[in-house]
């Protein structure tokens, strides 16, 4: 749609050169106004339950316009939990005996260090230190056993974490959230019908400042400038209507007036594009065509 805008605001402009030349009472540029736009998609699967968006329908940002079925989602979420706090709870046992070990452990040494003592003053034996030096050797080995059971334990607790964060963005990403001010332009989906991660919903587009592209010549490229102000004139049903335009881009390189329905000598006329921001007061319609005026040049009325 928008190449086909682009063909016929290039095929105007150079009728009108050809015809008319570079005459004051003639415009500067000729084409077509565009706005950006942007489709809205499912990042859900299943039931669209609610779906409130009209074509012509002003949405403002962050609206919540629809919701999509989250039932196996939720009995999911819910099937985790229980998991997580099974697995915890398991984690709770192997920490307890990991707490029960190092409390033998601590026992064990304090008794090293008195039968050390004892071996000092020769009232204790080296068999006994022995003793409580493999005892001590025994506790730190399953110490360092149980926390390696633990260890794995943990990392299943943070993978289901991770899970349960999956599911609740997945969970966020079912209410339907309109990205930006604009208006419907077209309602792809209805009610009640079933949706996919990526199916177009609608789409919308900001239609209260709107681009209009139109096409100059190159020896009309020293006239204008990014940020210059110009005139806009709208055909209306008794006289052209103006508007306040600002020049917001100029292409950097020529491009070939199409080659559809026109002459050998037509097809080596160069032109190249420009955007022209221009506040719409309602009246301005994607696809509406329109003139440029340079240094607010009256034209014929």
């Amino acid at each position: 749609m928008k190449n086909r805008f682009k063909i016929i605001g290039a095929l105007i402009f150079i009728a009108l050169i050809s015809s008319c030349g570079n005459g004051d009472d003639k415009a500067d540029g000729y084409g077509n106004f565009e706005a950006t736009e942007t489709v809205v998609s499912s990042e859900g699967n299943g039931k669209i339950l609610a779906f409130n968006v009209e074509e012509g329908q002003l949405l403002k940002k962050d609206d919540i316009v629809g919701y999509i079925d989250t039932v196996q989602l939720s009995l999911k979420r819910e099937q985790l939990l229980a998991s997580k706090n099974a697995v915890s709870a398991k984690s709770s046992g192997v920490l307890s005996q990991i707490s029960v070990l190092k409390a033998q452990l601590k026992t064990a040494e304090i008794s090293k260090k008195r039968i050390e003592n004892l071996l000092k003053e020769g009232a204790s034996t080296q068999q006994q230190l022995d003793n409580v030096n493999g005892k001590i050797d025994v506790l730190n080995q399953q110490v360092r056993s149980i926390e390696i059971q633990n260890s794995s334990v943990v990392n299943e607790l943070k993978s289901m974490d991770a899970q349960l964060e999956q599911l609740e963005d997945q969970l966020k990403k079912n209410s339907i959230k309109n990205p930006l001010n604009g208006t419907v332009l077209v309602k792809y989906a209805e009610a009640f019908e079933i949706t996919a991660f990526g199916k177009p919903l609608y789409k919308i587009a900001d239609l209260s400042t709107m681009q209009l592209r139109v096409y100059v010549s190159e020896t009309q490229l020293t006239n204008i400038k990014v940020g210059q102000q110009v005139t806009i004139k709208v055909d209306t049903d008794k006289e052209m209507k103006n508007y306040q335009g600002k020049i917001t881009w100029i292409a950097s390189e020529a491009e070939f007036t199409p080659k559809i329905i026109q002459t050998k000598e037509e097809r080596v006329n160069l032109v190249y594009a420009v955007k022209v921001a221009v506040k719409n007061d309602g009246s301005l319609k994607i696809g509406m065509p329109a003139e440029m005026w340079i240094n607010q040049k009256e034209g014929r009325q």
